[in-house]
C-alpha cells in the first residue's frame, strides 16, 4: 500500500485546538515553615531560652509578631525542638530527627533556626542536612548569621 502524498495543507485542514478553560481563582499553596530550636543543658536559664525560642517561631509563623508584618503566606507546620541535648551529633536529637523525616515527607518547605549552632555543633552534619534538605527543595534560614538557603546556589 503506497502512503499518500501530501502538499503539506492536509495538516492545516485538519487542525484542532484545545481549549483549557481558566480558572477562576488560582489557588497558590501557603509555604509551610517550620522551625527548629534547641537548649544544650537543663539549667534554668538554657529552659528559659527554650520557652522563648518556642513563643518567638509560634509568633514568628503564625504572623502575630509585633517583630515583623503578618505572614498571610506562611502556614505553621510545627516546631521541633530538642531540650538540654547537646548539638554536636544529630543522632541523640529525636525532634531534629522527626523534622527531618517530615522534610524527607513533603511536609515543609522553608525551616527557621535562631542560628547555625542551634542547628548542629558539628559541621560535618550541619553540611550533611542541609544538604539533603536543599535537595528536597526545604530551604533553611540561620536568622544571626543572615544565612537563607533558598537564596545560596
Amino acid at each position: 500500500m503506497a502512503k499518500k502524498q501530501t502538499d503539506g495543507n492536509l495538516a492545516l485542514e485538519q487542525q484542532r485546538v484545545i481549549v483549557i478553560p481558566a480558572h477562576d481563582e488560582i489557588v497558590a499553596r501557603k509555604l509551610r515553615v517550620a522551625a527548629y530550636a534547641r537548649v544544650s543543658s537543663s539549667s534554668e536559664d538554657q529552659l528559659n531560652s527554650y520557652r522563648v525560642q518556642n513563643q518567638y517561631y509560634s509568633e514568628l509563623i503564625s504572623g502575630n509578631s509585633e517583630l515583623i508584618s503578618n505572614n498571610p503566606d506562611w502556614e505553621m507546620v510545627d516546631i521541633y525542638a530538642d531540650e538540654g541535648i547537646t548539638g554536636t551529633s544529630v543522632e541523640k536529637r529525636e525532634d531534629f530527627q522527626r523534622m527531618m523525616q517530615d522534610c524527607r515527607k513533603g511536609k515543609i518547605d522553608r525551616i527557621l533556626v535562631k542560628s547555625i549552632s542551634r542547628f548542629a555543633r558539628n559541621t560535618k552534619d550541619c553540611l550533611a542536612a542541609v544538604r539533603e534538605l536543599k535537595e528536597l527543595g526545604v530551604s533553611v534560614l540561620f536568622e544571626e548569621q543572615g544565612i537563607d538557603t533558598a537564596r545560596v546556589s
